[in-house]
């Protein structure tokens, strides 16, 4: 799989790579000529490597703009990604483990996220993300 052009072959990241899928990941990347990069909550424990997890709600970014613009969620106002990079980098800065990123209602949504169920929550993203929900 080397790129005849350059000498280089693909690199594959793999958390979660110590045991279980990640490490079959692996396996199968390595198999099929990849470098990789591997890391576990475990290849990083007690090394000094902070590992933040950030959620952003809806951002100002390209990934709304990808054939969303006639649901709910994609005619709405959005993060400003600046607001949301500032919040995650201060959050690792302090070690968090993870940050619900951007405005106060994003903030909101993380919190009843925590406590909702996952069919409630799935009720509500088909309202927000279902093709023609910006009209109704």
């Amino acid at each position: 799989m080397t790129d005849t052009t350059t000498g280089t072959r693909p690199l594959a990241v793999v958390n979660g790579a110590s045991s279980g899928i990640g490490y079959e990941l692996a396996k199968q990347f390595a198999g099929h000529g990849f470098d990789l990069l591997v890391t576990a909550e475990d290849e990083l424990k007690d090394t000094g490597v902070t590992v933040t997890s950030l959620m952003p709600g809806p951002t100002e970014t390209d990934f709304h703009r990808a054939d969303m613009d006639d649901t709910k969620v994609g005619a709405s106002d959005k993060d400003d990604p600046t607001q949301v990079a500032a919040q995650g980098f201060e959050a690792l800065m302090n070690g968090e483990r993870e940050v619900v990123a951007g405005s106060l209602s994003t903030k909101a949504s993380g919190a009843a996220n925590a406590v909702l169920p996952d069919a409630a929550k799935a009720q509500v993203h088909r309202t927000m993300a279902e093709p023609g929900s910006a009209e109704r």
